[in-house]
């Protein structure tokens, strides 16, 4: 009996695997088996959710959500969504402008908060824009919030909303799922119908013209076929039928669309390139596309500045190329010769941010590419990858929650909300700094003060001189600073 205790003693618990990935616009999340939620990249805004405005280029544990049963996490451009189906909440935090974040106010927040108006509702699927949010209903309603300039919340004008607002233009449709871009939605019904929404100068609502709509309209130029599921690029659209067929409509100076030209698209049109291909996973970024079939295969195409298709250079795409990855043997040798020891993986999770990628394997290994300035990667370095770079921290193959650190905010060490009074405020009676400008011919002075998530107040004052010649040191404070 001992020595079966001891043995028993010895076994050790498996490393956390990540469950779900999500990229926005230079900051990551992800959720990981064991109630853990990381994020990682750039935190000015407080998408981070740590209680600071600092940039983190490897993953680290979010402690305000611990031990909150959080089933689903949701990037916008510069802010996150979480829900707990246990607690039945909706948090939010990062950039406020606009009432993205649905707390009634247009402020910043640097730490994870419920959302009152969605207290007690059970949420089946959340997405995220821009500047604007939705959330799905267990019962198929949409509540939407945030900025509407565009129409893009479906509630018939063009009024921001600080806080969820019920379509009431769903009345008696259930919603299955819903997709947000940087200013149109889109929607699928249970019964397999498409809507679209919000901006559509470019044919991204796939209603053949160019015009916005301010309330949900239905697709009907797909040829007949029923949708399973549909995302939304930033100026672009992408869904996919119940047999797999995937259509893609809206802007395509990149190449987004995948048709092999940089035509706009008024209506969905059948991505021909994949049409061997059951499509199982979509998802759409700034410029830029990305797919998952159902045998785990990854294509991507459209704006590849940075390396966010995945395919080793930067060169856009206008079709579908097939992303390839180091097999599970491979992961940690050389990446001298990014495409040396790269084989076929089996992919079962893609996301796109808006210059980069992340995809999770069926090994329960996390890659990302891309962008990389901010850390979003979470890679370690602030350093952009044109091909698939193993995030270490989060795949078993690596070392799988042994080195994630955890951000530990204590609530009394600093302002959670930064206003947006506080964050633009100018203000005349401050100490100030002071430096040149090489421009002339005006004179003028301002002072602009800025509060950190910490409470710090730092505050600029500039002066235009009448020349080019006439440089000035730099002085902070009492001058003991010089440029």
């Amino acid at each position: 009996m001992a020595e079966e205790e001891m043995v028993a003693g010895d076994v050790t618990a498996p490393p956390p695997k990540v469950l779900i990935i999500s990229a926005g616009a230079s900051h990551s999340v992800a959720l990981l088996s064991g109630d853990i939620v990381c994020s990682w990249g750039r935190g000015e805004d407080g998408q981070l959710g740590h209680g600071d405005a600092e940039d983190r280029p490897s993953p680290t544990q979010l402690s305000a959500l611990d031990d909150h049963q959080i089933v689903s996490v949701t990037c916008g451009a510069d802010h996150t969504v979480a829900y707990s189906e246990s607690r039945k909440e909706v948090y939010s935090w990062g950039w406020g402008d606009f009432g993205r974040l649905g707390h009634g106010n247009s402020s910043d927040l640097f730490t994870p908060l419920p959302i009152k108006a969605l207290h007690g509702i059970r949420i089946q699927q959340i997405a995220c824009g821009d500047s604007h949010c939705l959330a799905v209903t267990m019962d198929g309603e949409v509540q939407s919030w945030g900025r509407n300039q565009n129409g893009q919340l479906g509630l018939g004008d063009t009024e921001d909303s600080l806080v969820p607002k019920k379509i009431q233009a769903f009345e008696g449709i259930r919603i299955k799922m819903v997709a947000a871009g940087a200013e149109h939605t889109a929607a699928v019904t249970e019964d397999g119908d498409l809507y679209g929404w919000g901006w559509g100068r470019y044919g991204n609502l796939g209603l053949g013209d160019r015009n916005d709509r301010l309330v949900p309209e239905r697709v009907t130029s797909a040829s007949g076929e029923k949708m399973s599921m549909v995302a939304c690029g930033w100026r672009h659209t992408i869904a996919v039928s119940y047999s797999g067929a995937l259509y893609t409509y809206g802007w395509s100076k990149y190449g987004q669309l995948g048709h092999g030209d940089l035509e706009d698209h008024l209506v969905p049109h059948k991505l021909e390139a994949l049409s061997n291909s059951v499509i199982s996973q979509i998802s759409g970024g700034w410029r830029h596309t990305m797919a998952l079939t159902s045998d785990g295969k990854l294509y991507g195409w459209g704006w590849n500045k940075f390396g966010q298709v995945g395919v080793g250079d930067n060169l856009d795409q206008c079709s579908p190329l097939q992303v390839w990855f180091p097999d599970d043997q491979a992961c940690f040798l050389s990446y001298n010769d990014p495409l040396q020891d790269f084989s076929q993986m089996s992919l079962v999770q893609v996301s796109c941010g808006w210059r980069h990628t992340l995809a999770v394997t069926e090994g329960n290994n996390v890659f990302a590419w891309g962008r990389g300035t901010n850390g979003q990667l979470g890679i370690g370095e602030c350093l952009d990858r044109n091909y698939p770079q193993i995030i270490e921290a989060l795949s078993v193959d690596g070392e799988s929650g042994q080195h994630i650190e955890s951000s530990n905010f204590d609530p009394s060490a600093g302002k959670s909300w930064v206003s947006p009074a506080e964050r633009y405020a100018v203000v005349p009676d401050e100490k100030t700094v002071s430096f040149y400008f090489s421009s002339f011919f005006l004179r003028s002075s301002n002072t602009i003060k800025f509060v950190l998530a910490n409470g710090t107040i730092i505050v600029f004052f500039w002066h235009v001189l009448t020349s080019v010649n006439d440089r000035s040191p730099m002085l902070i404070d009492d001058g003991e600073y010089k440029c």
